[in-house]
């Protein structure tokens, strides 16, 4: 497996919202995966806060040129300035870095519950366009076993802090109390239904602005809110005291011009701008004038990174299962390489032996009865079975080792075996000794430039 792209970790905002793929954005980048003549099935996964591809190469000796084409498509999704931040792994780190993702532990927020799902989205996407297949599909799904298991077995998502709740915390140390303030939300997806709801608990009247209506509606009924169209948009900023932004809007829709229009309406009042979407829903000049106060999701992650300290413990333990689940599906992956073999080694000793067998009881041995005939192909069998069952055992160890590989191909060699084998079975997921760029579970080796 291959994973191509970037993330929150060394890519600014400013470079991570060019490369953000929604709408027709979205459909487009499917079908450059879908055209990249050495990469055979994709997952793309967008976020605000990463844009990744797992991808499987239609054989394991043109992974590098996958890699490559990978790169070259998101570039020309997000253009040159993109090039330098996206990085690469492969094999087993490719693998790991996969696993840490679904389970939240490479989240700005660690632990935060909607990269699954999110990760859930993106293979269903996948699967839709027919761009997952045999070879990536047992990765993606083991990947989402995988968080589920950390959920269970760690306390890393329990009492967590959360996009939502880190920018309604900002928004109170500003001032002091929210009760009665007025909280609008431009945007009605998830971050801001849970910004809404942590508001409306404090007692914070709520204005919601969405583009669409019926939307609008059903969130501010639900948070017992005002629903309002984007069109009223300056209308609620001239009432606003705290504004949470997360459309999917490609361009700003609060521009510092706007801001700074009623400003003297606002009676120098403050204004609190929370910006989590990626593109930025407002412009960043904003936070120049006069007690208007902005943050971006890149500033609420540095917030977010004060306040892990307590998960320290729970991280390890999380770390420690993606570890041993990584380990654990190379080894499956190796063992499933090398029964074909086996198989085949069996086939060929029984074919040969069997035909021996039956010119002797055609020749020399024609007197015997039945009784003896099957006596005798009885022993050809438990030859066979003794014969072999040391080469088969110690070839399932070296799987177990992840080391069966050269002696696989020795075997096949000397005993002119064709397996007919799918040629990326080993490598893909991380068998072919690739490294990448790191993989050894405390980090994902996709903070570092390929």
């Amino acid at each position: 497996m291959i994973v191509v792209g970037l993330s929150h970790h060394a890519t600014p905002i400013a470079v991570r919202e060019r490369l953000a793929l929604t709408g027709d954005a979205l459909e487009r980048a499917h079908e450059l995966l879908r055209a990249l003549p050495s990469v055979s099935e994709t997952v793309l996964l967008s976020t605000c806060n990463r844009v990744e591809v797992y991808a499987a190469p239609t054989t394991a000796d043109v992974a590098e040129a996958a890699a490559r084409e990978l790169r070259a498509a998101l570039t020309e999704l997000g253009g040159r300035e993109v090039s330098p931040h996206l990085v690469t792994a492969h094999g087993e780190a490719a693998l790991t870095h996969l696993f840490r993702v679904a389970s939240s532990l490479d989240s700005m927020v660690l632990g935060e519950p909607q990269i699954l799902g999110q990760l859930k989205q993106a293979i269903q996407r996948a699967e839709e366009r027919r761009a997952l297949g045999p070879r990536l599909s047992p990765v993606v799904r083991t990947a989402v076993q995988v968080a589920k298991r950390v959920r269970t077995e760690t306390e890393l998502g329990n009492g967590q802090v959360s996009v939502p709740s880190v920018a309604v915390e900002l928004a109170k140390q500003i001032f002091d109390e929210l009760a009665g303030r007025t909280a609008v939300l431009v945007g009605a997806g998830e971050m801001a239904e849970a910004a809404a709801k942590l508001l409306s608990r404090l007692g914070a009247r709520l204005v919601v602005v969405n583009r669409s209506s019926a939307r609008a509606a059903e969130l501010a009924a639900e948070v017992g809110g005002v629903p309002r169209v984007i069109e009223e948009l300056e209308h609620c900023l001239l009432e606003a005291d705290v504004v949470i932004a997360s459309t999917s809007s490609p361009t700003p829709l609060i521009t510092h011009a706007l801001v700074r229009s009623l400003h003297k309406k606002r009676r120098g009042r403050s204004l609190f701008l929370i910006d989590i979407a990626v593109p930025r829903d407002v412009e960043p000049a904003v936070n120049e004038l006069d007690n208007v106060y902005l943050y971006d999701i890149d500033d609420l992650s540095r917030v977010v990174a004060q306040s892990l300290d307590g998960r320290a413990a729970e991280a390890k333990r999380a770390e420690a299962i993606v570890r041993e689940e990584t380990q654990a599906f190379l080894v499956r992956r190796s063992q499933d390489a090398v029964t074909p073999l086996v198989v085949k080694l069996r086939e060929r000793t029984q074919r040969v032996l069997d035909g021996e067998l039956e010119r002797s009881l055609k020749g020399r041995l024609k007197h015997l009865g039945e009784a003896e005939r099957q006596a005798l192909a009885a022993m050809v069998q438990a030859s066979v079975n003794k014969l072999l069952h040391g080469p088969t055992t110690r070839l399932k160890e070296l799987a177990m080792q992840q080391k069966s590989g050269d002696a696989g191909a020795v075997l096949a060699e000397l005993f002119e075996l064709d397996t007919a084998r799918d040629p990326g079975a080993t490598g893909d997921a991380g068998g072919d000794g690739e490294s990448g760029a790191g993989g050894d579970g405390g980090d994902s080796g996709l903070r570092k430039k390929a």
